[in-house]
Parts: C-alpha cells; structure tokens; sequence
C-alpha cells in the first residue's frame, strides 16, 4: 500500500506547475459556477444567482496572483470570457446570469477588465493592483447592489439610473477595506498607503454611481487600479 501511495504521489509531483495553476483557478471558477446553477435551478432569484457568479469568480484572480499564473493564461480566460458572455446574450450559454431584467453588458465588460488587468500588471510585475482593481468591484459593486436593494430607502438618481445612499455607502466601505489590506500588505502601514486607500475608495464609489449598461464593471476596476498604482507611485517613491 505504502508503495502504490508513493508512485501516486510521484505521478502527481511530476505534473508541470503549469498545468496545477490552470487546474487551481479553473476547478474554482467551475465551483462557482455550480453553485450558481444550482440556485438558479431551485430557486426564481436571477439577481442573486447572477451576484454569486460576480463574487464568486472575481476571486480568482487571488489564485492567479498568489499562484504566479503566467499573463498569457489570464488574457486567454479573459477573451474566451467575453466570446461566450456575448453569445450568451443570444443563446442560453449562461442561464440566470445575463437574465436580470434590464439592458447591460455588465458581465462581458467583467470580463474584459480581468484581460486587460493582468495584461497590464503582470507585465509589469505588480499584479496587486489587477487584484485591487477587480477585488473592489467584485466585493465592493456586488455587495453594494444586494444591499442597496434589500435595504436601500434612501434613492436618489444618475444620469437616469436609480441608486441609494446606503449602497453607495457599502461600495465606499468595501472598497476601503480591500485597498487597505492589499496596499498595506504589499506596501506597509503608514500614512500614506491608508490615504491611498481613501481616495481610491471615493473615486471607485463615485464611478460605480454614475455607471450605465453595465460600465461600471469596466470603469471600477480599471480607474481603482490605475489611480491605486500611480497615487503609491508618487506618494512612495
């Protein structure tokens, strides 16, 4: 017995790290993507259903960062994304996640933004910042959706979309707090780093306020990131 384990094990060592990693972050997207099956077949909530897959899958981008994922996987995962959350809008590819009862294109500019992210900061070897960026809107723009309209009473409206105080205020919360524990691990505690967090927090709120058909899953993480990079830049140097 003792044998067979250790040709087993040998047989699992001598697997290319390469192929581990792409298993890593593939057998997570596909939990994800169970999880939200399942609750869209057991229960009518398109809106839930759709979160879990916006949460749930942005974390992978912690696997891609922590497990050093080379670049060209994650812009390869990003371009088959975006192909098939297209066609989904036409064919039923992802049930439940595009059916949320208003026009956007929210889910293929999710997509798009992970591409370009580790596109840009893989190259130049800070893939933090491509884990702020989609972090916040992950956590800070799905969270801020469900308790804004569970417990959202105070409205008011942009460009002619409806949005509340108290979603905002979580968007706000959130996106501190996941600045704060990325830039404070990666750069240390000071002053500084906790002023960054701040201010990206602020700008990521107000763009996720003003968003239309979806943007916001572009404009979040994109500008979280860039301003989150250049502000430690100058502040750090």
């Amino acid at each position: 017995m003792s044998h067979l384990l250790l040709i087993t094990f040998s047989d699992f060592t001598s697997i290319p790290v390469f192929w581990l990693q792409i298993a890593s972050a593939a057998i997570w997207v596909l939990l994800i993507l169970l999880i939200a099956g399942v609750v869209n077949r057991f229960a009518d909530k398109p809106e839930i259903v759709r979160k879990i897959v916006h949460i749930g899958t942005g974390n992978v981008i912690l696997i891609a960062w922590w497990l050093d994922i080379p670049a060209s996987v994650g812009i390869t995962a990003s371009i088959l994304a975006s192909v098939i959350t297209l066609l989904s809008y036409r064919l039923p590819i992802l049930p439940g996640i595009n059916s949320v009862g208003r026009q956007s294109l929210g889910t293929f500019f999710y997509s798009v933004s992970f591409g370009i992210l580790v596109a840009w900061f893989w190259y130049l070897q800070q893939p933090q910042y491509a884990a702020l960026g989609i972090l916040i809107m992950t956590w800070g723009d799905g969270l801020a959706a469900l308790i804004g309209q569970r417990f959202g009473k105070h409205k008011y409206k942009v460009f002619g979309t409806q949005k509340s105080w108290e979603g905002s205020l979580t968007m706000m919360l959130v996106s501190y707090v996941v600045s704060s524990l990325i830039l404070v691990g990666t750069q240390g505690n000071s002053w500084q780093t906790w002023a960054v967090s701040l201010l990206v927090a602020v700008i990521a709120t107000g763009l996720e306020a003003v968003s239309f058909l979806g943007i916001d899953n572009l404009t979040v993480p994109l500008g979280s990131a860039a301003l989150a990079f250049f502000l430690s830049q100058l502040v750090l140097s």
